[in-house]
């Protein structure tokens, strides 16, 4: 299976931690994630150095050659939205993890989402996306 996963790089790296430990078990146990660099602590640097136009294409890419995304947008991100809508586009299977207790509010063009377009939204704690993505990966 071919992941894309994808979260907050510009718009704020306050769950870069998070995002590396959620890409090991994708890893570990579901798949080739194409997008393992989005937990890189150097993520925001590596990209100012490619530039816009190519990070842009090398990630439009990878989305096109994965199976699906799986996406924690409890940080708000404009690329992150950005992506779920062209996956949309692309007719991709796609989980979206949102920690309510992190005192955000989760935008309702992503929520809406859930069950339409193959989108699955979650609501998590910060720790059991373990099962989540275990029911997930079962039913792709």
């Amino acid at each position: 299976m071919k992941i894309y996963f994808c979260g907050s790089v510009q718009g704020g790296r306050q769950d870069a931690e998070l995002y590396a430990t959620i890409i090991d078990e994708l890893k570990s146990k579901y798949g080739e994630v194409l997008t393992e660099f989005v937990g890189s602590p150097t993520v925001e640097q590596d990209e100012i150095k490619m530039g816009s136009k190519e990070v842009h294409q090398l990630c439009l890419t990878k989305l096109k050659s994965s199976d699906v995304l799986i996406a924690e947008v409890t940080q708000p991100s404009l690329g992150v939205g950005y992506e779920i809508g062209r996956a949309v586009g692309m007719d991709k299977k796609i989980l979206c993890l949102f920690r309510p207790n992190s005192g955000r509010k989760l935008s309702s063009m992503i929520a809406g989402l859930h069950d339409s377009h193959n989108v699955t939204v979650k609501y998590y704690d910060g720790q059991d996306f373990k099962d989540i993505l275990k029911v997930f990966f079962t039913n792709s």
